[in-house]
């Protein structure tokens, strides 16, 4: 069995761009040319700002859109959507984590039901034992089973983050892609979070793509880190090569205007900040 779980290689999305009254019809290509490989177990971040084409490559990966060009190859299983359409099999290989859990989740489903849809649409798992792996999925992510019954809005922001980790790892996927995960929460939520899902990682022997603007953030997980700028790949290496030596502009001055948000130094601060209240 191979040691790459991804591959990725000249990866081009490209939409068109409607005319209007004084404007021609036209294309705008939000990912151009990407290459890249992930090891088995590893963690890769992706990083850049807003509109650098990062959650556009999370789309393809996850196959909520096709490709333009180019191919991307799931532990050995070609995947281009618009030409074969999405099997039970692809789906089971790789799920997502949004931003936002509380727009993930819908708020008409107790999150027995949110944890078991999986289940039910992609494997012959009967009631019962659907169940049983939803309340062990609950307490894999530090919640309680008598939280099985209760509805999102019951719930906190981290909570429901952990919900939504929940539902991403019940089908046991190869690959989990996490589009800024922690982004949306309290500095306390967050470190929780990232923990969370570094022993997850180690437990499960997940593979993660961790999507995010803050480089900072994604130095307690990472292995190896991609920067993006303008839908290309600026910078790529290990996560010690890129932080402890940065070679392009982009990603020098995307460190200069980043806080330290990992978990240590958001411990620091919280610490800092109770301190001065005193």
């Amino acid at each position: 069995m191979s040691d790459i779980i991804l591959k990725v290689r000249d990866l081009y999305r490209t939409y068109d761009i409607k005319g209007g009254l004084f404007k021609k019809p036209g294309k705008f290509t939000a990912v151009k040319g990407v290459s890249f490989d992930v090891e088995r177990g590893s963690t890769l971040a992706i990083v850049g700002e807003s509109g650098c084409g990062k959650s556009t490559l999370a789309r393809m990966l996850t196959m909520i859109d096709a490709q333009s060009e180019g191919g991307i190859e799931i532990d050995g299983l070609p995947i281009d959507i618009a030409k074969t359409g999405i099997s039970k099999d692809m789906r089971q290989k790789v799920q997502i984590i949004f931003q936002n859990p509380y727009g993930s989740l819908n708020p008409r489903q107790k999150i027995g039901h949110v944890l078991e849809e999986p289940l039910l649409l992609n494997t012959d798992m009967g009631a019962a034992e659907r169940r049983e792996l939803a309340l062990e999925m609950l307490q894999k992510v530090g919640l309680q089973p008598e939280h099985y019954g209760r509805y999102p809005h019951m719930f906190s922001g981290g909570q429901r983050q952990r919900i939504a980790i929940a539902r991403a790892i019940m089908l046991k996927p190869k690959l989990l892609v996490l589009d800024e995960p922690v982004s949306a929460l309290d500095l306390s939520v967050q470190a929780q979070i990232l923990n969370l899902l570094k022993d997850l990682q180690d437990e499960m022997g997940l593979t993660y793509i961790f999507i995010s603007h803050d480089l900072s953030v994604v130095k307690y997980l990472a292995d190896k880190v991609m920067v993006m700028y303008f839908g290309e790949v600026v910078e790529y290496g290990t996560r010690d090569e890129v932080f402890d030596a940065p070679q392009h502009a982009y990603t020098k001055t995307l460190f200069a205007a980043t806080p330290r948000a990992d978990a240590d130094s958001i411990k620091k601060r919280l610490a800092a900040k109770a301190a001065s209240a005193a």
